[in-house]
Parts: structure tokens; sequence; C-alpha cells
């Protein structure tokens, strides 16, 4: 493992982190919006993560967005006849976005991505105190 491979595998590691965050603030800010610019309710996304291949010479690589998808179950349809997206039974097609499970899944994110930090600070030190012996 070279020298900077564990600052690299943090920061990759941090990058996805951040995504996901975003990601998942986007599904809270568009929790109600029952019609996005094609018509529909919107669908909440995710984010797939994978292990990114090791370069030449590494032993690991750290992780990489595969790709952000959307999310396949059903949208809720709630009984609101005053709404203006109601159908002609009186039901609202609303977003499969829960809430609930996104703030779950913001604070996974974020102990994720305090984890990183933690890692690369540690490896910091350590290079640190390395060069402080060489002295």
């Amino acid at each position: 493992m070279g020298l900077f491979d564990a600052l690299q595998i943090s920061s990759s590691g941090m990058s996805a982190e951040r995504l996901r965050m975003d990601v998942i603030a986007e599904n809270l800010a568009n929790a109600n919006t029952t019609r996005g610019a094609n018509g529909q309710p919107y669908q909440r996304q995710e984010v797939l993560l994978e292990s990114a291949s090791p370069s030449f010479g590494q032993v690991l690589g750290g992780v990489q967005v595969a790709g952000i998808v959307n999310d396949p179950t059903p949208p809720r349809r709630v009984y609101d006849p005053g709404h203006p997206d109601a159908d002609k039974n009186g039901y609202v097609t609303l977003p499969n976005v829960n809430p609930v499970n996104e703030m779950v899944d913001l604070i996974t994110a974020s102990r994720g991505y305090e984890a990183n930090v933690t890692a690369m600070t540690a490896a910091k030190q350590m290079f640190t105190k390395s060069l402080n012996v060489l002295r």
C-alpha cells in the first residue's frame, strides 16, 4: 500500500457520501412534487456505489459512483379531492419519497462521511509522525 493510498481511498469515500447527501436532499425537497417536467410525480432517486478497481500497484481502489437510478417502488396515492392534481376519483399521486427513510439515509451518509474524515485525519497524523521520526 502506497503512502497516499489511504488518503485517496478516504477522499473517494467522502465524495461518494457527499453525492449521496445531495441526492437525499433533492429527494426531500421534492417529497410533495406531484408534477415534474414530464407531467408525472417526482420519483425518488438512489446512488449506486461500487468498489473502484485499483490502479496498477494498488491493493485497494476506494469507492466510485456506479450511477444514480430511480427507485422502482410505486408512488403513493392519497385521497385529496381539493388538490389541483387530483384525478376524477379525488386521488392525488404523490412521489414515492418517505421523509423518515430519507432522514435515516441522510444520517447514514453523514456518518460515513465523518468516518472517512476520521480515517484521513489518522493517515495524515501517521505521515506526520513518520516524517518526524526521520528528522
